[in-house]
């Protein structure tokens, strides 16, 4: 017997349809292993994450990586400061990027805020032109008078932060839920960052209307990356 998932996604490897959108009753970590192998990456990267958009009533932000890599290492974070920086421009909004963990810019050395540090280190190196620091704690991410007297030397100077990038699946995934299990904004996604075709997946509690928003998602990437093939302008 032919695994829905899998038909599906060879479906959008052939071309035979646009996108597909997946996830409510399957195991997340087999879809996403399987859109690996039969979507692949895009070139010029070597893993692929997610991201969230969350509306509050003043602000929009842009969450990373919210389903996809449990423990990042420091090669995968950079790919997901880079796929999040794209995902984000292509919803309009300019990135200011915080990389966050329970440290400020290498006050600890080890654990997750190393490797956090690392990243930042080779994305200052190879990306100078990306708006993004870190690592920090989101209380200095969002209190830009905080982060600017207290380490004056950071990237974001004068900047407000739009976008996070979290150390581990654990803290993104449960960050963004905590926001909307509050009542204190609304979340599209999480939106897939990186594969070769629009393949996403939804959360095991996704609502109806989360599962709309995210399947406009796809069309809109579908669309997009047809336009990008063909040359159009439209």
């Amino acid at each position: 017997m032919v695994d829905r998932n899998a038909f599906g996604m060879m479906m959008v490897a052939t071309r035979d349809a646009d996108a597909f959108v997946t996830g409510v009753y399957s195991r997340y970590s087999k879809v996403t292993k399987m859109a690996e192998q039969i979507i692949g990456i895009r070139p010029t990267y070597k893993h692929f994450g997610a991201m969230n958009i969350v509306t509050c009533k003043k602000e929009t932000f842009f969450m990373a990586d919210t389903l996809i890599n449990r423990h990042p290492s420091t090669e995968v974070l950079v790919d997901v400061a880079r796929l999040t920086q794209d995902a984000v421009k292509f919803f309009a909004h300019e990135p200011v990027m915080a990389m966050l963990s329970y440290s400020n810019f290498g006050s600890d050395k080890q654990g997750s805020p190393r490797k956090v540090h690392e990243a930042i280190e080779i994305l200052h190196t190879q990306h100078p032109d990306m708006m993004i620091d870190g690592e920090m704690q989101v209380n200095f991410a969002f209190d830009k008078k905080l982060r600017d007297v207290t380490y004056p030397f950071n990237k974001l100077k004068g900047k407000d932060v739009n976008t996070l990038i979290f150390p581990n699946l654990s803290s993104a995934n449960s960050a963004y839920k905590l926001v909307l299990d509050m009542g204190v904004g609304e979340s599209i996604g999480p939106i897939q960052m990186g594969l070769n075709k629009p393949i996403h997946f939804t959360d095991l509690a996704s609502s109806t209307r989360d599962i709309v928003n995210l399947t406009t998602v796809a069309v809109v990437d579908a669309i997009v990356q047809e336009q990008i093939k063909t040359g159009g302008n439209g």
